[in-house]
């Protein structure tokens, strides 16, 4: 369904400002529409990712579109990020939803505003959208919710089936690189130093805090929208992709907000689907303002009447790690769960996967530590190859199960569980399972995957030390997925004790011992029916212009491989340098280089390491500054080991110099009643 051209020319204030009760001013900016006469609903994003120059140019290809249809559209920075004041100390924090109160108060409450306000963003603002619309603050009547989820444990960048991940770190320093650059003088005017050092003075390591959390206790249910999804009594649109990492929740929210959920799920990687890759991309923005114009202004647009999920069926490409399209079709479903979905159980035996359960028989396997170089990154954006590659080499160090070609084409929609009837050797342990297509050539394409802590047997609120040779009976739900089988390709499900680079190893070598005969997987097999269908494709996108920046340096994506033969070292380097950038309406230029390296050592788990750093540099006219960040994170049987530095620099002149040292100890070795013993970090200033 096209959209109508934007009824209005668009007006911007680049820097508003949001009192708080406590006298802290958030920075905001705003967009109206030019000429319009009376007040408008309000649209908001609320998010840490600085208004100013970072997400100026995403900003520009969102927001003016909303204000050209009648709405003023605000992007705000959270406390202590961009050019508002103060300190952020953590992620999606009381504060943080206190002050989201406080600013859409306001923003009711401004001539321009009649009192009617949605909040949207992707991943953080789809994060505290949901939370903020389970607070219930009265001016908010709908949200829609991007690339985010309802779970912070479960589906998040911390933890996956209670494995710690590696992009713990690296997206902590990523944030904490980001934190480390000062306001805008343009906004804040000569005060910008006083708050960069106020900010530097109080940074944190942020996966300190994360790593002391290994289990699912109240520091993530805070947050956590799916405790108590009847809080939540707003119209939610819920839109995630397959490439992305957040996606398992939309799911969940349409089931768990019956009525009030609309979902949306496409091939998109880590982006807004207008804008995201892989596509085919979608026209967003007409989705998201038929959504305002219906519960904001109170339009009918049909939006009520459309499927309940609406998810786009891939089909499959031989393996490549840099898809720009993924090509399938849209499937629509009244409901969800839908009755058009039956479980298809797949037995695993000697002889791969079938219908009819097979001899019990013990199969033992010990993974390779190198097993998971082919996993892509754990979050994609469809930059730099982040998505997997061709499963063959991690499959040939995996306990592989194929089915024989398959007679007819078959449609998975939704989350395959693989249930394993197991033994492990030593009290410490983990598992993760692939599902992946095999096309007759023998090429091998994840089509989605899951891990599980085998300590958390009894639940993820809990650590289990494992008995050696004790059986046994473990779930391990991958993640959601809507993906076509062709004929003539067979199924694989491959089992490792092992999948590094994304997740940390256990702490000892654990081989599995796996018994076959009650171990299967559990397939959510999809016929269109009464209650689902195929759907025309979505229009193609629109957005308004870019935002005019000139490239000062060009950047480069690489991501290299290689080995040490003598030590059996395996090594891969990502650099992502996004070169420099002038930002034509403010003069700023920016740069950002990313450097991440993770090592193992074969045979030995607690040679795992990952060392990630970050040079950021701001600059307009005869004012420079740069941020050098460095972060390595090891560990010991015992304990995790971060190390850290930061030096500030304005112009060549070194500002600031602060280091942390900090030992956590691991799950099973951590006192949760009597605290946690951590060193004091080691803090030098220049």
């Amino acid at each position: 369904m096209q959209q109508a051209a934007a009824a209005h020319d668009v007006d911007c204030r680049r820097h508003v400002w949001i009192p708080m009760p406590d006298g802290v001013r958030l920075a905001s900016r705003l967009w109206l529409p030019a000429g319009h006469e009376g007040p408008v609903p309000a649209i908001v994003e609320y998010i840490p990712y600085r208004k100013s120059d970072a997400m100026s140019g995403r900003d520009q290809r969102v927001h003016p579109f909303f204000a050209g249809h009648g709405y003023a559209a605000l992007r705000i920075d959270i406390r202590g990020s961009g050019d508002s004041e103060g300190l952020l100390t953590d992620e999606y924090t009381a504060q943080e939803q206190a002050d989201a109160l406080a600013a859409l108060e306001w923003i009711a409450a401004q001539p321009w505003c009649d009192g009617r306000i949605g909040m949207m963003g992707i991943s953080w603002g789809g994060f505290n959208a949901l939370q903020v619309a389970a607070l219930r603050p009265p001016a908010l009547k709908a949200i829609i919710t991007v690339g985010s989820t309802d779970d912070r444990y479960a589906d998040d960048v911390h933890y996956m089936g209670g494995c710690p991940l590696s992009a713990n770190l690296t997206w902590s320093q990523t944030f904490f690189a980001d934190l480390s650059r000062p306001p805008d003088p343009e906004a804040v005017g000569e005060r910008w130093r006083q708050m960069w050092l106020e900010r530097v003075d109080n940074a944190q390591l942020f996966i300190a805090e994360w790593t002391r959390h290994p289990l699912r206790d109240a520091y993530w249910r805070h947050g956590s929208v799916c405790e108590d999804f009847a809080r939540i009594d707003v119209p939610v649109l819920a839109v995630g992709g397959w490439s992305d990492s957040y996606t398992n929740a939309v799911p969940r929210l349409v089931s768990g907000l019956p009525g009030r959920c609309r979902g949306l799920i496409g091939p998109w990687g880590h982006d807004y689907p207008h804008l995201a890759v892989p596509g085919p991309q979608a026209d967003f923005l007409g989705e998201a303002l038929r959504w305002w114009d219906r519960w904001l202004k109170g339009v009918d647009t049909g939006v009520e009447g459309e499927p309940a999920l609406r998810v786009w069926l891939q089909d499959e490409l031989p393996a490549d790690p840099a898809h720009l399209s993924r090509p399938g079709r849209w499937v629509g479903f009244d409901a969800w769960p839908s009755p058009d979905t039956t479980e298809r159980r797949l037995f695993l035996g000697t002889a791969g996967l079938a219908e009819a359960p097979p001899p019990a028989t013990e199969l033992r396997h010990l993974s390779p530590l190198d097993n998971g170089f082919g996993a892509g990154e754990w979050c994609a954006y469809g930059v730099a190859a982040d998505q997997p590659t061709d499963q063959r080499e991690d499959d040939g160090r995996s306990l592989c199960f194929d089915t024989a070609p398959l007679d007819a084409e078959l449609a998975v929609i939704g989350r395959p569980v693989l249930v394993l009837d197991l033994s492990v050797d030593r009290p410490r342990a983990m598992v993760a399972v692939r599902l992946n297509d095999v096309a007759p050539d023998g090429a091998s394409s994840r089509v989605s995957y899951g891990l599980l802590n085998l300590n958390h047997v009894e639940g993820h609120e809990h650590f289990v030390a494992l008995g050696p040779g004790r059986r046994y009976r473990v779930e391990i739900g991958l993640n959601d997925i809507a993906h076509r089988f062709k004929a003539g390709h067979r199924i694989r499900i491959a089992v490792s004790t092992s999948y590094w680079p994304t997740a940390w190893p256990a702490p000892e070598p654990a081989t599995l011992s796996l018994v076959t005969g009650a171990s299967a997987l559990r397939l959510p097999v999809w016929q269109p029916g009464a209650g689902s269908r195929f759907l025309p494709d979505m229009d193609p996108p629109q957005a308004p212009p870019p935002e005019p920046r000139t490239t000062m340096r060009a950047g480069s994506f690489r991501r290299e491989l290689s080995s040490e033969l003598v030590s059996g070292t395996r090594r891969m380097h990502v650099r992502l340098d996004y070169g420099d950038e002038r930002i034509e309406p403010s003069g700023m230029v920016i740069g950002r280089i990313n450097d991440e390296t993770y090592e193992v050592e074969a045979g030995d788990p607690l040679s795992a390491r990952i060392e990630t750093g970050w040079t950021m540099t701001m600059a307009r006219g005869d004012w420079s500054v740069r941020t050098e960040s460095l972060a390595r994170m090891s560990g010991d049987a015992d304990s995790f080991h971060l190390t850290a530095r930061l030096d500030l620099f304005e112009g060549e002149s070194l500002a600031k110099t602060r280091t942390w040292e900090v030992t956590i100890p691991r799950e099973g070795r951590l006192n949760h009643d009597a605290g946690n013993s951590v060193s004091h970090p080691e803090e030098k200033n220049a």
